[in-house]
């Protein structure tokens, strides 16, 4: 902060933190949070990737990268999620609650989240990102703390009224499906061709037989209710909670 002419009391001014929160910023390792990071940035006239570059080190497990390779650069994405609510829409207290629940309950917890955040800026955040068309089991959005449930419905409908997003709910009324057998993604490339990821307890996997998958997304996209109807569903959530 020195060589910008700032003082901690001074950046902390502009941000809206104590300054004794930024005079931590000062020291090496402590990165502000997702929330301030572009702040702080935009007010020290630097680069996020210049001012913190060990955040810009991939850190998603090794198994996961080719798939987020694929997703970076994907021109269509199709998800379907049964249990919880997709990664690529998570607002950053609800992708910390979900992790810290399974498996990524462990020193690196904040490092996975800043990696789903990523991810999201990745796909989202591109000149021209891809089509992403999301069903997601109505059970998904009734699970979770009141109080991270209502941010990340309104983060879900603010998502959805965009031109390259559309989410659809599967709602409960439907019954069983084909969907109940697993989430997946089926990512269309630039070359034409697509590739599915399926998800389990311990890692995912890649696959090049999409043919079922096209199967189960065109069962499950069937039986999910249109765009209109699945914001109205989610507004009437969120005003539940």
């Amino acid at each position: 902060m020195s060589k910008s002419g700032l003082t901690a009391d001074s950046l902390a001014a502009q941000i809206g933190v104590d300054p004794k929160t930024a005079a931590k910023w000062a020291n090496p390792g402590r990165i502000p949070q997702t929330r301030h990071r572009s702040k702080v940035a935009e007010v020290l006239g630097r680069d996020e990737g210049e001012l913190w570059p060990d955040l810009y080190k991939r850190r998603e497990p090794a198994w996961f990268r080719p798939w987020t390779d694929i997703e970076r650069e994907a021109v269509g994405l199709r998800y379907y999620e049964s249990a919880v609510i997709p990664g690529l829409l998570q607002t950053e207290a609800y992708a910390r609650a979900v992790l810290s629940s399974g498996l990524w309950a462990d020193d690196d917890l904040e490092a996975h989240v800043e990696t789903r955040l990523r991810r999201q800026a990745d796909v989202f955040d591109r000149p021209r990102p891809p089509l992403s068309v999301f069903v997601i089991d109505e059970a998904a959005l009734r699970r979770g703390r009141p109080d991270i449930m209502a941010a990340q419905l309104d983060h879900l409908i603010a998502l959805a009224e965009r031109p390259a997003v559309m989410i659809h709910v599967l709602p409960l009324t439907a019954g069983f499906h084909p969907g109940q057998a697993g989430p997946f993604v089926i990512a269309s490339t630039p070359d034409g061709g697509d590739v599915g990821y399926l998800d389990d307890q311990a890692a995912g996997r890649l696959t090049n037989e999409v043919a079922p998958l096209w199967a189960v997304w065109d069962s499950v996209r069937s039986l999910a209710l249109p765009r209109d109807l699945t914001i109205d569903l989610m507004r009437a959530r969120a005003w539940m909670t």
